[in-house]
C-alpha cells in the first residue's frame, strides 16, 4: 500500500508539473531560449575572460556576459541593417519598373524557347502577355494597400518578438554569468535519488551543445566570408547581403544551400533587370552559380563533417535520418531543431536506458566525453 501510494504521489506530482509547464509555457520558452543563447555564447565568454585584459586586470563574469550579449545584438542589428534597406530599395525598383523593357532584354532566350515549342506543336510565349503577367505578379505581391491594412498585425508581431528577445537576453545574462545556474534549477526540482544522474546529463548536454553551437558559428562565419569575398571579386552587387543570407539559410540542413542560392540569383537578377541577357545577365548568373557550387562543396566535404559529426559525436547517417524525421514532424523548423534535440535525447537515453542494446549503439560515442 505504501509503495502504491508513493507511485500515485509521484504520478500526481508529474501531472501537476506538466500542467504548470504547459500553463507557463511562454516563460519556459524564454528560459530555454536563454539557455540556448548562453550555450552559444560560452566560447565568447571564455575568450573575454581569458584573453581580454586591461593591464594586469582581467574581465569579470558580469562584464564578459554583457560583452557576449552585446556581440549577439550587434550581429542582429547588422543583419537587419543589411536586409531592410535593400528590401525597401528592391520594392521601390519593382514599382517603377518598365516590364516591357525587362521582357525585351530576355527576348533572345524566349525566342529559342518559342522555336522549340513550335517544333513540338505547343503554344508559344507571347512577349506582351509575358510582360503583363510579370507586372501583375510583382504588383500583386507588393500590394501596399493590403500591407497597410495588416500593419497592426505586423506591429503586434514585432512587439512580441521584441518582448521575447528582451526576456531571453535578460535571463541569458544570468546564465552566462553563472554557468551552473540552469543546472542548479533542474537539480532543485529533480528527485534526490536522480540528482547525480541529472547533474551528469546536464554537464554532457552543455558540453555537446556548446561544441555544436561553436561549430555552427564557424560555419556561418566561413560561408559568409567566402561567398562575400568571391562575389565581390567577381563584381556582383550586394555581395555581403547574399553571403550573410546564404550562411543563415545554410543552418537548414540539406535544403538551406538551395534556398541561399535561389536568393542570391534573385538579388543578382533583380538588381540588373535592364541588362542584356547573353552579354551581361547570363554571365552574372553563371558567376553566382559557380560561387554557390564551390561553397556547397566546401560545406559538404569540410564544414558539415566537422560540425554535425564531430561536435555532437554522431554518425553522418544518424544525422541524415534525424533531419528527415524532423522535417516530417515540423517542416523547416524541425530540420533546424533536429540535431540539438537528438543530442539531448541521446544523453538522456544513455543515463536512464543504457541497458537496451539500441541505446548502447547510438550513444556509445558519447562515452569519450566522460
Amino acid at each position: 500500500m505504501q509503495i502504491r501510494r508513493r507511485y500515485i504521489i509521484i504520478a500526481l506530482g508529474l501531472l501537476l508539473l506538466g500542467i504548470m509547464l504547459y500553463y507557463f509555457r511562454g516563460i519556459v520558452g524564454y528560459i530555454l531560449l536563454a539557455w540556448v543563447i548562453s550555450l552559444a555564447g560560452r566560447p565568447l565568454m571564455r575568450f573575454f575572460q581569458q584573453r581580454l585584459r586591461i593591464g594586469k586586470f582581467g574581465i569579470g563574469p558580469n562584464a564578459a556576459a554583457a560583452l557576449t550579449l552585446l556581440c549577439f545584438l550587434v550581429i542582429v542589428a547588422v543583419a537587419v541593417g543589411l536586409f531592410v534597406p535593400i528590401i525597401i530599395n528592391q520594392a521601390s525598383n519593382f514599382a517603377d519598373l518598365n516590364y516591357g523593357e525587362v521582357v525585351k532584354n530576355f527576348e533572345p532566350p524566349i525566342n529559342r524557347i518559342n522555336t522549340a515549342l513550335e517544333k513540338v506543336g505547343a503554344s508559344t510565349i507571347s512577349m506582351p502577355a509575358l510582360a503583363e503577367q510579370l507586372r501583375t505578379a510583382v504588383t500583386g505581391s507588393l500590394n501596399f494597400g493590403e500591407f497597410t491594412a495588416q500593419m497592426s498585425s505586423i506591429l503586434s508581431t514585432i512587439g512580441n518578438v521584441f518582448i521575447t528577445l528582451f526576456s531571453a537576453i535578460f535571463v541569458a545574462f544570468f546564465f552566462l554569468k553563472d554557468q551552473s545556474l540552469f543546472n542548479n534549477i533542474l537539480l532543485a526540482i529533480a528527485p534526490n535519488q536522480y540528482e547525480s544522474q541529472v547533474g551528469n546529463i546536464m554537464n554532457d548536454i552543455s558540453y555537446l551543445l556548446t561544441r555544436y553551437f561553436a561549430g555552427i558559428t564557424l560555419q556561418v562565419s566561413v560561408i559568409t566570408i567566402f561567398v562575400t569575398v568571391a562575389l565581390m571579386i567577381l563584381g556582383v552587387e550586394y555581395a555581403l547581403l547574399i553571403g550573410l543570407f546564404a550562411a543563415l539559410a545554410n543552418l537548414i540542413p540539406y535544403l538551406g544551400p538551395f534556398i541561399g542560392g535561389i536568393f542570391g540569383l534573385f538579388i543578382a537578377v533583380s538588381s540588373n533587370l535592364d541588362a542584356e541577357f547573353y552579354t551581361e545577365m547570363l554571365p552574372l548568373m553563371t558567376k553566382v552559380v559557380i560561387v554557390f557550387g564551390i561553397m556547397q562543396m566546401l560545406d559538404n566535404f569540410f564544414l558539415q563533417p566537422y560540425i554535425f559529426s564531430n561536435s555532437v559525436l554522431a554518425h553522418p547517417l544518424e544525422i541524415f535520418i534525424v533531419v528527415l524525421m524532423g522535417a516530417q514532424l515540423y517542416g523547416v523548423l524541425g530540420m533546424v531543431l533536429a540535431i540539438p534535440t537528438y543530442t539531448v535525447l541521446r544523453v538522456i537515453a544513455r543515463a536512464f536506458l543504457s541497458e537496451f542494446k539500441v541505446v548502447q549503439k547510438i550513444t556509445g560515442s558519447i562515452a569519450q566525453i566522460e
